[in-house]
């Protein structure tokens, strides 16, 4: 007991220093910015050889597990390592090595209150491990002044739950930058906003690790109860059952809980995402402090979780490209340009893929560095998708009315994009329309157009600015349209993929 003690004497003695110490420099110049560690020599250590030990140990215990789809979303545990460590690690293990180039940190502030979402926007930070920088650019598209996400580096100095993130991922990744976010005492408004925001950026090269511990200082036996409880609400996917969950947990009155997840907040966010992504959820590991030999209480203890959301590729269509159908579609395409624009004939090509012998719709786009040159597609063809390629490259390349036709002299420098999609769906409400997700076809009469989800995206719009720019620029009709009974409206989703730039 006197260890115990001990060591949490130790942790508040050192956060009560950090609390005091003065604050990072704010107002220096952007490439200046430095976030120095808050917490090392009391979460972790300061020393880098011995966090490399402890990293170390913590990895030998853990493994992969299977999964058929792409992990989008982790939430892992932010305590001091030797209480949450091995449970982290069981986390972070499973994204070791793998190309993840941007990681979105969501968590909740411990030291600060506040109602908006702080972005750490700039400049790098600084463990024992060496610096990570900031993503600027993926920050920018994250912040919206209008919907109270804004550039705070305030709440993140003396803030621990992402900082203690950063080593496990110094651990298992090269070549990443982050995006760090709190928040504090949100709205569902808000809530809805940063899921929506982050969902735009979440590519294949983007993590969402979300920050957050369980269960805050009940017995053993009632952390293992109400932990379970929690963990099986997020498994169900659903923001609602696991909103209901925490707050029944918490007004139950078990004996010594505080709190049921102190990233309350923070896991919403991560669920809504996951409902407009599908994905999958699997538990990885559970422990709590009373499990940890040597530091074990189990009068007094905090719940730790590492819970993942993958791809859920049981309901995507079983016909969407591999890596080796991406690059034959990409190939095919840009040959049939070079030879039909040089000589005006299509070449015979007999694929080597079985997918691309299937009866799919694509759209084929054409740009010249940033400027489009023709984008053309078609949904639902009666002939294999090699030849949908063929003939919507020729089409984007010579047929789009808004550009002049492609030269084959101007071929060298056009960057060639696929979007094949799946069949499309008519739907009752423009508002369950997922942007990023979703390509939205409008038809009212002879009039009609098409937004592929990849606009949504590179234009930051708001689903009432997509919608009505699909209206007015696409099919000729007012900017309020969508709104229309007489307008029907179809969505469909997309496996979206191009050259190497």
């Amino acid at each position: 007991m006197k260890l115990i003690l001990s060591v949490f004497l130790g942790l508040f003695i050192s956060l009560t220093l950090i609390m005091l110490r003065p604050k990072g420099k704010i107002n220096q110049p952007i490439s200046s910015i430095i976030r120095k560690p808050a917490v090392a020599g009391s979460f972790y250590p300061a020393n880098k050889q011995q966090l490399t030990s402890q990293l170390n140990n913590f990895f030998q215990q853990v493994k992969v597990v299977p999964s058929a789809g792409k992990l989008k979303i982790l939430i892992v545990p932010h305590a001091g390592i030797v209480f949450s460590g091995q449970t982290a690690a069981w986390g972070f293990k499973q994204i070791e090595n793998k190309n993840y180039q941007k990681i979105i940190l969501l968590g909740a502030s411990h030291t600060a209150w506040f109602n908006h979402a702080a972005v750490f926007n700039q400049g790098v930070w600084e463990t024992p491990l060496g610096r990570v920088a900031v993503d600027e650019k993926t920050a920018e598209k994250i912040i919206d002044k209008s919907k109270n996400i804004v550039i705070d580096l305030n709440p993140h100095w003396q803030e621990h739950d992402l900082e203690v993130e950063v080593i496990f991922l110094q651990k298992v990744l090269r070549n990443f930058k982050i995006v760090p976010i709190l928040i504090s005492n949100p709205n569902d408004q808000l809530v809805d906003s940063l899921a929506d925001n982050i969902q735009k950026v979440l590519d294949d090269k983007t993590l969402l690790v979300v920050s957050s511990d369980l269960s805050h200082y009940p017995s053993w036996s009632v952390a293992n109860e109400v932990d379970n409880q929690t963990i099986q609400s997020i498994l169900s996917g659903k923001e609602k059952s696991f909103e209901q969950t925490i707050q029944s947990l918490e007004t139950k009155n078990y004996p010594g809980l505080e709190t049921a997840a102190c990233g309350y907040q923070a896991i919403r966010i991560a669920l809504k995402i996951g409902e407009q992504l599908n994905l999958k959820w699997e538990k990885l590991k559970y422990e709590n402090s009373g499990d940890v030999e040597l530091y074990g209480d189990k009068d007094r203890v905090v719940g730790y979780g590492a819970v993942a959301g993958f791809e859920n590729n049981s309901t995507k269509d079983e016909t969407y490209l591999d890596n080796n159908a991406k690059k034959e579609a990409l190939t095919i395409a840009r040959q049939t340009l070079k030879q039909f624009l040089e000589s005006n004939k299509i070449p015979t090509i007999i694929p080597e893929s079985q997918f691309l012998k299937q009866p799919l719709g694509a759209f084929v786009t054409l740009r010249n560095g940033d400027q489009l040159r023709g984008c053309i597609g078609e949904f639902e063809p009666k002939e294999p998708l090699y030849k949908v390629i063929q003939t919507m490259a020729i089409a984007a390349a010579t047929d789009d009315p808004r550009f002049h036709p492609v030269t084959a002299s101007e071929l060298p420098k056009i960057n060639i994009e696929i979007s094949v999609m799946t069949p499309k769906k008519e739907i009752d409400d423009w508002k369950k329309i997922r942007l990023g997700k979703h390509g939205v076809v409008i038809q009212q009469g002879w009039h009609g157009g098409t937004f592929l989800p990849q606009v949504a995206q590179e234009t930051g719009w708001t689903l009432e600015e997509f919608l009505s720019a699909l209206c007015t620029e696409k099919a000729g009709l007012p900017s309020d349209c969508y709104r229309d009974p007489q307008t029907k409206i179809y969505v469909f989703e997309a496996q979206v993929f191009e050259e190497d730039k």
